[in-house]
């Protein structure tokens, strides 16, 4: 492996953050101010596979833009972690910006600038997350991306909105603080905070600093990945927009956490020097509990937004159980489970957005025969559902297979039935929608699970008559009614070219609050009649990538570089 000196790692970083001017620029043209983005998301996604082959052909890219007065470097460095992180979150900006196109415009959403200026700035400070070089660095970008999304969070105004954004700021910048503190107390060990694969050398000098810098390193970081009880954000930033929850959750922010805590275990800690001061078994055990709790707690909303929240909460706790058991085996399905997750769960965050825009529909119990409306959609929905839940030939089945037999091998047979246990409550909660859309009839159908209704659900029959009064005009996604009436709030640029598209007014004009309008869903066949293809391409193309993932394992570069990440450490041959 050779260092090769470059500016290659800063460039992704450069072309998101100079995409926000751009954009900012062209708020007057919505479709200039879209092909910048697009134009972006293209170029970054370029320059990462440039990378990417160097880094599996041995070289790491690393560049230096200076010293600090504490004498720590700040450092931008692409191996193979890196490109791991950074391909698959340049990737997913390509057609999760498509999505954003014909989400914004089919709602005719407000202040469409400032969400693709707030996109481009979150997936700056994604990348320099992806390509930092040390601990500092790390953090800055950590800290700047909660800065970003914050816009995106908040973007409804509401009151919910509001304060979904008070609490992700309370959350995330505590975790920052603790990360900083555990920054500080590493380089007060060892001399620097570069990382290095394996861990850094002499960082074990001192076995009792040593775990209290790696506990304030995993709760800092803990919470952008979710961990419990670090979690209760993330349930409520789903007011946000869908293409922010699914930026939330499969492209950037949650991401960044894992893959934070990923860094602290392989390249600041080691594997061993864990396995000396018997840090991995509590982090699995913590990682293991949020899987089965989180999954638990999934049953019972209805919200379907709600409920792939906390799915994500569960998911993400499989990476950090793989890094915890500190097997190579388990390593590749914790961090093979990063891009398996990220497709799986960007499919159906997409699904309920396209659900949201075209029947104005967020309640499982509203969702009765709705797969005659939107086929297309649904079907994709089940495929993702079915990966999530381990099925085999899809992504989830890869990554939770290298898991459990990782678990076996380490000789932690109790993780192994964990994760089995997890993939029948991962049926449990997906398999009702599925159900509900596609075997059940609107006029009449089981209406569980609901969280206000007893145990087993209620029977319920469609009555054709309107919604009941006090109910709301059409809500944004997060589910409440907006009250962003004030005109400053509003781009004035994006109210012209941002109507709703003719095709998506139908359930506007007769006042149809959600669920099935009177007379029934209408039958829209499976030629894509459902919804605009801004919205079904990246549906289907990031389903695609969950099947390919389980089809072709071995063709797909995401599993080469995770072995070449594990297959680096120290002692490690596969």
């Amino acid at each position: 492996m050779s260092e090769v000196p470059s500016l290659l790692p800063v460039v992704p970083v450069l072309i998101a953050a100079l995409a926000v001017p751009a954009i900012l620029a062209l708020r007057r043209r919505p479709n200039l101010r879209e092909g910048a983005t697009m134009a972006a998301a293209l170029l970054m996604f370029g320059v990462v596979a440039v990378m990417v082959r160097g880094v599996l052909g041995g070289d790491t890219y690393t560049a230096n833009l200076g010293t600090l007065a504490t004498g720590i470097e700040v450092t931008f460095r692409a191996d193979a972690l890196a490109v791991l992180f950074g391909l698959l979150a340049s990737g997913l900006w390509i057609i999760t910006s498509l999505y954003s196109v014909g989400y914004m415009r089919g709602l005719g959403e407000h202040a469409q600038t400032r969400y693709f200026a707030s996109f481009a700035a979150s997936l700056s400070a994604t990348m320099g997350v992806a390509f930092a070089g040390n601990l500092l660095t790390l953090f800055v970008c950590y800290e700047l991306l909660t800065v970003a999304t914050y816009p995106l969070v908040t973007h409804d105004e509401t009151d919910e909105a509001r304060a979904a954004g008070r609490k992700y700021l309370a959350y995330t910048f505590a975790g920052g603080v603790l990360a900083l503190a555990g920054a500080v107390l590493v380089f007060w060990l060892t001399g620097t905070t570069d990382f290095a694969a394996g861990g850094i050398a002499g960082l074990a000098s001192d076995p009792v600093a040593a775990r209290v810098a790696f506990v304030l390193l995993i709760v800092g970081f803990g919470v952008k990945a979710a961990l419990m009880p670090l979690h209760s954000w993330l349930p409520d930033a789903m007011v946000a927009p869908t293409p922010v929850s699914g930026l939330l959750h499969a492209v950037a922010v949650v991401k960044s956490g894992v893959f934070a805590i990923a860094r602290v275990v392989l390249d600041v800690f080691g594997p061993d020097v864990l396995s000396d001061l018997g840090l991995g078994l509590p982090l699995a055990v913590v990682a293991m509990a949020t899987v089965l709790l989180a999954s638990i707690i999934a049953l019972r909303q209805d919200n379907l937004k709600r409920r792939l929240a906390y799915s994500t909460i569960s998911q993400l706790s499989y990476i950090v159980l793989g890094l915890a058991l500190l097997h190579p085996t388990a390593l590749i399905g914790g961090l093979l489970h990063v891009p398996a997750h990220a497709f799986m769960k960007l499919t159906l965050f997409f699904c309920a957005g396209a659900i949201h825009v075209e029947t104005h529909t967020d309640d499982i119990s509203e969702m009765a025969g709705i797969g005659k409306r939107m086929p297309l959609t649904m079907a994709a929905f089940a495929v993702a559902a079915a990966g999530m839940a381990g099925m085999p030939l899809l992504a989830g089945f890869v990554s939770k297979w290298y898991l459990v037999i990782g678990a076996i091998d380490a000789g932690q047979a109790v993780f192994a039935a964990g994760l089995l246990l997890s993939g029948v409550l991962n049926v449990a909660y997906f398999w009702p929608v599925v159900y509900q859309a596609f075997f059940e009839s609107e006029d009449d159908h089981d209406a569980k699970p609901l969280i206000e209704n007893a145990l087993g659900g209620t029977r319920d029959r469609a009555d054709g008559e309107s919604p009941a009064s006090g109910e709301t005009d059409v809500v944004p996604d997060g589910g409440q009614e907006s009250d962003a009436d004030d005109a400053d709030a509003r781009d004035d640029a994006d109210i012209a070219g941002d109507e709703p598209d003719p095709a998506h007014v139908d359930h506007v004009a007769d006042d149809h609050h959600g669920g099935p309008p009177t007379g029934g869903w209408a039958v829209s066949g499976w030629r894509g009649g459902e919804s605009t293809w801004f919205m079904l391409g990246p549906i289907l193309a990031a389903a695609t990538g969950a099947v390919a993932l389980g089809l072709v394992p071995r063709a797909f570069v995401f599993l080469r570089i995770v072995t070449e990440i594990v297959g680096g450490l120290p002692g490690v041959t596969l």
